[in-house]
């Protein structure tokens, strides 16, 4: 059972570590010298993505297919290279799946947002989303593809949440009335993943997040009471003087329902709400 990754980043090294126990093993995309070696470090097989030939041959023998890199201005960077290398092969794995992000739902004023929600994306980074599920959605009915895709919202775990932000300085609580997102931490990402893969469908699309959207401000004050460290002074946003990403953060607020999810692959998050998330975070050395 062999995993090929298309981007191998930190959600893909979430769902490797999951696998692993069960037999599988990976093979994943890298770009330079460093990331070839933090692959094998851990246990995963790098391949250039400009050598063609070793990736037609990690296609032809993966069951399964994840691909994460994020779309450019041209597109998923994955779709010229994989689709290609699939047809040559002519042996298809048993799942694709897409990462994708709840962006493309855009600003939905903190109402809820369900798979067959309107896409809506308000950034440039939505709108290549979208994009990129359609060109994916597209060439996988055309191929007879079985391919998935996953909307994801924040994702947070150990290295990156808001203990690392509280330690370093950087932690900002501001005040956004009425803003909430939802979020999602990387080993119930994992899970999720894993479970689609254990029941594929083709076309499927799924929101995988945890039960409790929330705004910013209560996630960085837990953490805070978590450290014995006092929250940091709310700032309201029109003061807050945000690099644009930011502040395209904060221009959308929306509930991201896990419904589907949970009803058709059985998932659920052992880590239904960001106390759970950091509270595990923590005693993970976090």
């Amino acid at each position: 059972m062999r995993l090929f990754v298309f981007g191998y980043g930190y959600s893909a090294r979430a769902l490797v570590r999951t696998l692993a126990p069960a037999g599988w093993t990976a093979v994943a995309t890298v770009r330079t010298d460093d990331a070839a070696a933090r692959a094998v470090e851990n246990g995963v097989q790098p391949v250039r993505t400009d050598d063609a030939a070793a990736i037609t041959a990690a296609a032809k023998d993966a069951r399964a297919i994840l691909i994460t890199a994020p779309p450019g201005p041209d597109g998923c960077p994955a779709l010229p290279v994989l689709a290609p290398a699939l047809a040559r092969t002519g042996a298809f794995p048993d799942w694709i799946g897409y990462l994708s992000t709840t962006g493309v739902y855009g600003d939905r004023r903190g109402r809820w947002v369900f798979e067959t929600s309107r896409l809506a994306a308000q950034s440039i980074e939505g709108a290549r989303r979208v994009a990129a599920e359609r060109d994916w959605q597209e060439v996988a009915r055309g191929m007879g593809l079985t391919l998935t895709v996953f909307r994801l919202p924040g994702i947070y775990g150990p290295g990156r949440s808001a203990f690392d932000r509280l330690r370093e300085g950087r932690a900002r609580s501001i005040a956004a009335p009425g803003h909430v997102f939802s979020r999602i931490h990387v080993e119930d990402l994992a899970r999720g993943l894993a479970a689609s893969m254990a029941r594929p469908r083709a076309g499927g699309v799924y929101n995988l997040c945890d039960d409790e959207p929330a705004p910013n401000s209560e996630v960085v004050a837990y953490a805070a009471r978590l450290l014995g460290l006092p929250p940091p002074s709310a700032i309201p946003l029109a003061e807050a003087n945000l690099p644009p990403a930011a502040m395209r953060f904060y221009a959308e607020s929306k509930r991201v329902s896990n419904a589907r999810a949970k009803a058709e692959l059985g998932w659920r998050p052992v880590l239904p709400t960001y106390r759970e998330g950091l509270a595990s975070v923590l005693a993970a050395g976090g």
